[in-house]
């Protein structure tokens, strides 16, 4: 993606949005989110965005790990469980 990655962080948390408006959810339902990083130092980074789509008292459970690659060479991807 080019952009920065704020940008591709807020792209792929409105692509898990619309996935969960589809499916009649919302961030809310969210009980756990897997973020995955190809470099560890951009953690402060996306941590900061992510943030912006949580109320802080309720975000859900979540890991954070850096792998050695995200396909086409995206630098973030997050993945969630929800549930009502």
């Amino acid at each position: 993606m080019n952009g920065s990655l704020e940008e591709e962080t807020h792209l792929v948390m409105k692509n898990m949005g619309a996935v969960l408006a589809e499916a009649g959810f919302d961030y809310k339902d969210l009980v756990k989110c897997g973020i995955f990083l190809a470099d560890m130092a951009d953690f402060q980074t996306v941590n900061s965005v992510y943030a912006q789509y949580f109320d802080e008292a309720q975000a859900p459970a979540r890991e954070t790990v850096a792998v050695k690659g995200l396909p086409k060479g995206v630098r973030v991807e997050i993945s969630g469980v929800a549930m009502k």
